[in-house]
Order: C-alpha cells, then sequence, then structure tokens
C-alpha cells in the first residue's frame, strides 16, 4: 500500500469483471493497492466489487481501473447508478450476456459430452455393450468431437490461465486449464501414436471423455453460481427499483411530469393516493398518511401535515399534498440508504482474513502438490494412466472458490437484510462485531424517550401571580431561543403556545451540560440545573421540595435566575416511546447489560430508567464526558455498543466498539456510527444482534463446508486411498464436485435471505 496522506482522500466503489476465484481477488486488490495515491483497498470476490480510497491529486478511478485492466480483469465505477442516472444496470446486463454465453456452451458441451461417455461405457465398464455402436469409441471421432469443448467451451480458462502466467501467479483457471488440458493432450498423443504404447505393452486408452466432462460440469457449475451470486444483491436492486420514475412538478402555475432525474431542488411537487414520493422534502400544504416501511421497516402509516418532512420513495396513502424539494439525486435518503448497503456488501469481515491467507498460497501448492502426484504414482506404479488420472483428479477438484466465497456471500445478504428491516450497516467488520456484544449503553432523550419534550410545570418564585410568571417566560424564552437543544425547544413552544411575545436578546452563551444564559432588556437570564445555580452562587433551597417532588415524577427541572437572584423553575417531561420498555427488556433476554446514559440529573434519570427496567443509570454526564463513560466501560473488558441521536453523542459512538445512531436524530450522528437505526426504535438493537448471530453462524457454515471440501478431497484426488481400498477418485467425479462446491456455499448463504427477527420482544 502507499503511504500517503489521509486528508482529503476520496472513497470509491468499483465493479468487477473477469475474477474466477479468491486468487484472482487477491491479485486486483495487490495491484490497485500498487497505483500511486492509493491509501486503501479491500477487493470483494463475493460482491465482485472492490472499495478503495484515493488522493485526487495523485490518481484518479481512471488510473485504478486502468490498473484492474492490465492485471487481467475490467472494472466500472458504481457511483453513478441506474436509479439515478436512467441508464440499465451495467452489472445486470454483464450478468446475463455471461449467463447467455454459459448456457450455450454448456448445452453443446452437455451434448458433446453425453455422446462421448455413451461411447465410452465399454472401456469404463469393461463390458460388452452389443447397442452402442463400437465406432462411437473411435479415438478420431471422440478428438474431433472433444476439440471444440477443449478450445471454445473452455476458452474462458485459457484466457485466464494465460493472463496469470504472463505475472507469475495462478488461479483457479490456471488448474482447470492444466487438469483438462493434460487428459486432452495425453488423449491425442495416444489417438496419433498408439504404437507407442502398444510397443511398452500398455493399452492407448484416451480420456477425451474425461477432459470435455469436467469442462462442461464447471461452466454449469460457474452458471449455477453466476445465478446465485445474482441474487446476493438483490436488496439493493429492490432498492432502486422503489424509486418513482416520474414527478409532478408545478412551475408556472402549471403541472408537468417531468423523469426523476431533471427534479431540482425548491420544486414544488404535487402527490395524490397511492403515488410514491419522488424526492425528499417538506410539505407546504395538504395533509396524509404515509407509508415509510421501506426505510424504516415499520407498516403502520405514518401521519404528515404542512412543515413535515417526506421521503422519497415512500408511498402517499390517503390525502393530496404539495411538497418542495430539499433533496435530490444522490442525496436523497434512498440513494444514500443505496450508497451505504453497497459499501457494506463490499467490506470485508474479519473473519475472512483466514480465507484469504489461504488462498494466497492455496494454488501454487495445489500445483507443486499435482506435481509430486504424477510423479510418485508414475515412480512407484510406473503406470503413466494412473498417475495422470490422479494428477487430472487433484487439479480439478481443489479449487479454492468456495473458500473465497464462504464469507462476502453472506455478508451481501446479511447487509441486504438489515436494509430491509431498516438497519444500515457501513461494513462487514461492525455486522461480524454485533453478535460479541456485552454491553449496550443508551442515550435517554430521543433514544429511550421521544425526544420531544414539553414544559408540564412552571412556577415563579413570586407567588402565583398570572402576570409575574408570563413577565418572566417571556425573559426564558427570549433566551431559550437562541439554543438548538430540545428542552429549549420546548420551552420557546410552551411560551408561544401562552401567546408570549418574545423579546431580543444578547449575548447569549451555552454552557455545556449546565444551562444557556443571555441579557434581556439589560437583565441577566440564567437556566439551568441546581449544580450550575450553586456555582454561580445563587440559592435554590426556596424550591427543593418542588424540585424533588418533580424530579421523583421522571421530569427534568431547570431553575431561572434573573439577576444573579433565583426566580422560577420548570418541570420539563420527554415521554419515554411505547417500544423501549420491551426493547430494554428483550436486550436484557439476550444477556445483554444495559446502561443508561444522559446529562440529566440522577433522580429523573433514575425515574425514567425505573420505567423501561434499566438498572445501572450514569447520570449528569457532560457531553464531553459521554466518550470518556463508554471508554470506562471496555477498560472494564466488556466489548461495547453506543445507541444516541444528537450531536453530543457522535464522540461516545465513535469511540464504542460499534456505534449505532438513532435514524431520526442528526446527521453527524449517524455519520459516527457504524449501524443506523432507521426507523428510530430500540427494537431495531435486537433486530441487528439477531441478524449479526445469523449471519456469523452463516459464514462459519460455510467456511466450514469449504475448508472440509478441500481437506477431504484433495488426499482423496491423490489417491491416498487407493493402496487400503483400491479407490481412485475419477476425475468427472472430481469435477462435478468442484463445479458444485461454491454453488452449495452460495446457496448457503441465501438461505439467509429467509431471516425474520422476532416480532416478540418480550
Amino acid at each position: 500500500m502507499n503511504s500517503t496522506s489521509t486528508k482529503n482522500l476520496e472513497s470509491a466503489n468499483l465493479k468487477l469483471r473477469g475474477m474466477s476465484c479468491a486468487s484472482c481477488a487477491i491479485r486486483i486488490e495487490e495491484a490497485i493497492k500498487n497505483v500511486p495515491g492509493v491509501a486503501e483497498c479491500n477487493v470483494n470476490f463475493g460482491a465482485e466489487q472492490a472499495a478503495v480510497k484515493y488522493n485526487p491529486r495523485q490518481t484518479s478511478i481512471a488510473d485504478i481501473q486502468d490498473a484492474v485492466e492490465e492485471a487481467g480483469y475490467s472494472a466500472y465505477s458504481l457511483q453513478e447508478q441506474a436509479m439515478l442516472t436512467g441508464e440499465d444496470d451495467i452489472e445486470q446486463a454483464a450478468r446475463k450476456a455471461e449467463s447467455r454465453d454459459l448456457k450455450l456452451k454448456i448445452i453443446v458441451g452437455g451434448i458433446i459430452s453425453f455422446i462421448l461417455i455413451v461411447g465410452s461405457l465399454p472401456m469404463m465398464t469393461g463390458l460388452t455393450l452389443p447397442f452402442i455402436p463400437a465406432w462411437l469409441h473411435n479415438p478420431w471421432l471422440q478428438l474431433i468431437l472433444t476439440t471444440p469443448v477443449q478450445f471454445w467451451c473452455g476458452y474462458r480458462f485459457y484466457i485466464s490461465g494465460w493472463k496469470a502466467f504472463k505475472r507469475h501467479t495462478a488461479t483457479m483457471d490456471t488448474l482447470i486449464a492444466l487438469g483438462t488440458s493434460a487428459a486432452y493432450l495425453y488423449s491425442v498423443f495416444a489417438t496419433v501414436f498408439p504404437d507407442f504404447f502398444l510397443n511398452q505393452g500398455l493399452m492407448p486408452e484416451v480420456y477425451y471423455e474425461t477432459a470435455a466432462v469436467i469442462i462442461t460440469m464447471i461452466l454449469l457449475g460457474q452458471w449455477f453460481e453466476n445465478r446465485a451470486k445474482g441474487k446476493t444483491s438483490e436488496a439493493i436492486r429492490q432498492l432502486m427499483g422503489l424509486q418513482a420514475k416520474d414527478a409532478r412538478v408545478i412551475r408556472n402555475g402549471r403541472e408537468i411530469d417531468v423523469p426523476i432525474n431533471e427534479v431540482q431542488i425548491n420544486d414544488t411537487i404535487l402527490v395524490r393516493p397511492g403515488e410514491k414520493i419522488p424526492v425528499d422534502g417538506e410539505i407546504v400544504s395538504g395533509s396524509s398518511t404515509i407509508d415509510e416501511a421501506m426505510v424504516t421497516g415499520e407498516s403502520i402509516p405514518v401521519k404528515k401535515q404542512r412543515g413535515d418532512e417526506v421521503i422519497g420513495a415512500t408511498i402517499n396513502k390517503t390525502g393530496s399534498f404539495k411538497f418542495r424539494a430539499t433533496r435530490v439525486g444522490t442525496d436523497t435518503v434512498l440513494a444514500q440508504i443505496v450508497q451505504l448497503v453497497q459499501d457494506a456488501q463490499g467490506s470485508k469481515a474479519p473473519i475472512q482474513r483466514l480465507a484469504d491467507k489461504v488462498t494466497g498460497w492455496f494454488v501454487p501448492t495445489v500445483i507443486a502438490l499435482s506435481i509430486i502426484t504424477f510423479v510418485l504414482w508414475f515412480t512407484i506404479m510406473g503406470n503413466i494412466s494412473l498417475a495422470l488420472i490422479n494428477t487430472v483428479g487433484l487439479l480439478i477438484i481443489a479449487c479454492p472458490c468456495a473458500l473465497g466465497l464462504a464469507t462476502p456471500t453472506s455478508v451481501m445478504v446479511g447487509t441486504g437484510k438489515g436494509a430491509e428491516n431498516g438497519i444500515l450497516i457501513k461494513g462487514a467488520e461492525s455486522l461480524e462485531l454485533a453478535h460479541k456484544l456485552q454491553t449496550i449503553v443508551l442515550d435517554k432523550t430521543g433514544t429511550i424517550t421521544q425526544g420531544k419534550p414539553t414544559v408540564t410545570d412552571y412556577q415563579a418564585v413570586r407567588g402565583v401571580d398570572y402576570g409575574a410568571e408570563l413577565k418572566l417566560l417571556r425573559l426564558v424564552a427570549a433566551v431559550e431561543r437562541n439554543s438548538e437543544h430540545p428542552l429549549a425547544e420546548a420551552v420557546v413552544r410552551y411560551a408561544q403556545s401562552q401567546d408570549v411575545d418574545l423579546p431580543e436578546s444578547n449575548d447569549f452563551e451555552a454552557v455545556a451540560g449546565s444551562g444557556v444564559q443571555g441579557t434581556v432588556s439589560d437583565r441577566l437570564v440564567q437556566i439551568g440545573t441546581q449544580r450550575w445555580m450553586s456555582e454561580l452562587g445563587i440559592k435554590t433551597d426556596t424550591l427543593q421540595q418542588q424540585k424533588d417532588t418533580w424530579e421523583a415524577e421522571a421530569k427534568t427541572v431547570v431553575l431561572i435566575a434573573v439577576d444573579g437572584e433565583l426566580e422560577g423553575i420548570m418541570g420539563i417531561a420527554d415521554a419515554v416511546k411505547p417500544s423501549s420498555t420491551a426493547a430494554v427488556r428483550a436486550l436484557r433476554n439476550l444477556n445483554l447489560e444495559v446502561v443508561m446514559l444522559t446529562g440529566d440529573n440522577q433522580k429523573t434519570a433514575e425515574a425514567i430508567a425505573r420505567q423501561v427496567g434499566i438498572v445501572r443509570v450514569e447520570a449528569e454526564v457532560r457531553p464531553d464526558q459521554k466518550a470518556a463513560k463508554v471508554k470506562e466501560l471496555q477498560q472494564e473488558g466488556k466489548i461495547v455498543a453506543m445507541v444516541g441521536d444528537g450531536i453530543n453523542d457522535a464522540p461516545a459512538l465513535a469511540q464504542a466498539d460499534v456505534g449505532i445512531a438513532i435514524g431520526t436524530g442528526t446527521d453527524v450522528a449517524i455519520s459516527a456510527s457504524d449501524l443506523t437505526l432507521i426507523s428510530g426504535e430500540l427494537h431495531g438493537i435486537v433486530t441487528a444482534i439477531q441478524l449479526s448471530k445469523a449471519t456469523i453462524s452463516n459464514i462459519r457454515q460455510n467456511l466450514f463446508f469449504a475448508f472440509i471440501y478441500n481437506v477431504l478431497g484433495i488426499p482423496i484426488a491423490a489417491g491416498v486411498l487407493f493402496p487400503f481400498f483400491g479407490w481412485l477418485l475419477n476425475p468427472i467425479i472430481a469435477g462435478i464436485a468442484m463445479a458444485f462446491s461454491s454453488v452449495s456455499v452460495v446457496t448457503n448463504a441465501l438461505r439467509l435471505r429467509n431471516f425474520n427477527p422476532s416480532k416478540s420482544l418480550s
């Protein structure tokens, strides 16, 4: 890898074509890493994709594509999606073309292989079969029939093998080309020079059917694998298919239908019942209920009215409305979801490292073993036919494809299922780590609670005079209007509901974790915690009893001081999400420790914790202390996930082993996280952990199948059982086994498509 600054790096995903095994992926990865300016590269064989980070000042996508081309493969950028450009899906078109080519060659190879096997039955069985004409076993006829299979059907193996040879490497195609060529060329020699064998007392046996059947079966396996791998990326195609094709835009007072890629920001768009919302935006008139299941996984339609945000590709159910486009093209939620899923599917899980190490030296080792096998059999038995059969069988059966597909195919399906269930997974590493979690840290506001606090209680120190309370409220709301904090918004909304006019404030200052202050009409107004008031030297004894009462009711209490004197108190409640209690119970049932982290006071925090069933509470934690609290848990030897939704949660999300952002939160929190719960409901954590366990279990099954296949297959092909049982592995059987080993792994990975998270969180 080139040493290049991590600053100003750009990311790109490249779709790769021409790979035949995991060794190809390793070679492409090395070729891309050798390009000056490339900082990082991960090539995923199962996804047929490369994730690259590079410095655009030193290199370009074209340079990287050239490096891939020089390595003997091809690549194209995934940045422009068919859903955004209106063009055909390049990947699908290429896959279909390859499938048609394979199918034609399989049909031709299958017919010829059938004829060759029928003609060879008397020789293979040692029986006289009168219903099979002798001329079918004529070696010259078999030579004529086999040649097009060897060099037309098997053309791809020779081309790929030759490219690898020129670069002093070897791939699965090298093994196939060597194995089938050995059988074919030996048979040609026996056909053209039969006397050479007869003079040595040997029968000039031919193995044309072996070469033809092996090539045909391997092509059949690749055809099945091609179809199965197409299904692994089905989630992305389904997401892309959700996008509306057209939008009804109002321009110059007229309604016109325009293609989706011509919609511009600030366009006014009309949506009628039953139609898809074309892009993201904000409702300017009308109201409706909208089915947002495609992004949240929630089937219950959501009520929307003026001022509410709408998401492109969701479905309008009942009313008509107009909305202003705020995000179009690659900036829409759907486009970002597709990009995140692509990034995740192109990433590598740590469990894949072992497979990568094995495949790095696997093919050269097999070639060396095949040479040893041939020499030993020919030396010990003195029979070149037996030596050839065992060598060909070893070359054919020792395919590392299943090993290379074991992890990435499961990751592709798993991340796709995550997107279907409203969980965006940034990378395979976080997907793998989620099943190991021991502690879940939950931020309170916006995570456990709804994040929409409201003022429930308000009292001025100067008695219960209504006029005095409104005057004080006027000062408080004027200062709070400058803050973005949810509690501040609650105060402003409460003041507006009381028809209080808000004057201008000056010298606004937010004191992290304590409160805010500002001047209104030359009066210093301070709103915040009791701790802060004490630090300011303001006495709060007169309202202590009221404060304790409200906090016991799970209300956040803020104190109000004017010109250094305590003047009032407010109780603000943030309702717990209906699903939080059940989600916490489900997490505890998974033997996870659940911790609540909040800047709120201890009493209010404990009251909320009791409602949802959380035992451990970390309260009065300032935003700058949240990451440190997560680190403390990690120092206890625990694998920690942090769940949050605010800007002040971003450092803690980054510190955690797995950061989980609530999708309804801020962009900063989402970008700092590893998983995003689009719906904002905590049961998504349970689903993510269940999905992680299912995916890792599937990967382990695949790796077992792949390793056991090679561990058992290679010695048997080499003839290790012959001295004990007289058994030799027919190269045709080896070809069939190799062809379907990869198919079996991909098919097992596809079982993850049936993943169905437990609907019961009890």
